[in-house]
């Protein structure tokens, strides 16, 4: 009993440890939309200082330093600050991240998991690697996508550690739904797919290549271009900011990006009412519910997108809504697959 007792009290600070970090994963993954929305991408030069300042350049002295440190790249510090707040935050995260990993390997004998912990270690040192390319690559679209998708792996992750210290179950009622665990699977990496085509959108600054609904303005069909709109290596050049593509490969990009969440869109729904047709008990039945309403606000702000030419505000809530959709499916999916 004493064992059990002590097993329960070491999960439980980790369980809090673990909420905490998703808390502020959220709050990175905004900040980090933010940035990239703003154009402050390359509000500081270098990585991981800024214009070699652990803080942005204020007086006039330090502004004069940092530009003749970096001549080809003025001070704006509104930008540089963008970018500052967000590798505060995400070095915060990432602090936190290594408690959770050693607080997990030291108690790994009272049965905390630890492979997982120390596996979001391994993928938060690798995303600060993509944050330091996105600088020294000049904002490449295959890095920016990279630490996208980088940074929603740390969130679903910690998230899936999360439900584990919980030790979720289903219900013995519940197995006859059991069998679209697979499906639920092949959901999530529908949406990975998806988000990593906004993500491919985004980094191109093709977000407002198309301006109509439901697909895009006429002609489109006319300006589809696959050639090189998915080259995942571009020629070389100076700098990537605002878009390296002519219009008809961003058009391709947006159109592709519109078709993936068509498909998205009835791929989920199609499961969602499956799964909740077949439940018996509100475990599932509510867990089904919040993907969908997750999916609906993701769609609702797709279009806001669209309609109102991508206000910040919206824009940002669409990255995080999208993060609030895969952790629902996420959600639903660990439940399905869990042993009764």
């Amino acid at each position: 009993m004493k064992n059990i007792a002590l097993d329960n009290q070491h999960n439980n600070l980790l369980r809090k440890l673990v909420f905490l970090s998703i808390l502020l994963a959220f709050v990175v993954i905004a900040l980090g939309a933010y940035t990239r929305l703003t154009h402050a991408g390359l509000g500081c030069p270098d990585w991981p200082t800024c214009y070699g300042q652990l803080d942005v350049p204020k007086t006039a002295e330090q502004i004069a330093k940092a530009e003749l440190a970096f001549p080809e790249r003025p001070v704006e510090p509104h930008k540089a600050w963008n970018e500052m707040i967000h590798r505060y935050f995400a070095g915060a995260l990432g602090l936190l991240i290594l408690a959770i990993a050693f607080l997990s390997f030291k108690n790994r004998h009272h049965k905390t998991p630890f492979r997982l912990p120390l596996l979001i270690l391994a993928v938060v040192i690798f995303q600060a690697a993509l944050g330091m390319w996105t600088v020294t690559m000049m904002l490449m679209p295959i890095v920016v996508m990279a630490h996208l998708l980088g940074g929603f792996t740390t969130l679903c992750l910690l998230f899936l550690l999360y439900l584990r210290l919980r030790k979720t179950q289903i219900s013995v009622s519940e197995v006859s739904v059991k069998k679209y665990s697979g499906f639920a699977l092949l959901g999530i990496v529908v949406l990975v797919g998806q988000i990593g085509l906004g993500g491919w959108t985004s980094s191109h600054y093709a977000a407002l290549s198309c301006v109509e609904l439901p697909i895009c303005q006429p002609g489109w069909q006319e300006q589809l271009t696959f050639e090189d709109s998915f080259d995942l290596v571009p020629p070389a050049r100076e700098s990537y900011e605002f878009g390296h593509l002519p219009h008809n490969e961003r058009v391709t990009i947006h159109v592709t990006h519109r078709f993936g969440a068509i498909i998205t869109t009835v791929y989920l729904t199609w499961l969602m009412v499956m799964i909740y047709l077949r439940s018996k008990t509100n475990v599932l039945k509510v867990s089904t519910l919040l993907v969908g309403v997750a999916l609906t606000s993701q769609i609702l702000l797709g279009i806001s997108n669209i309609v109102f030419s991508l206000p910040l505000g919206i824009a940002v809530a669409h990255n995080v809504v999208a993060a609030c959709l895969m952790l629902t499916l996420i959600n639903l999916t660990y439940r399905l697959y869990r042993k009764v």
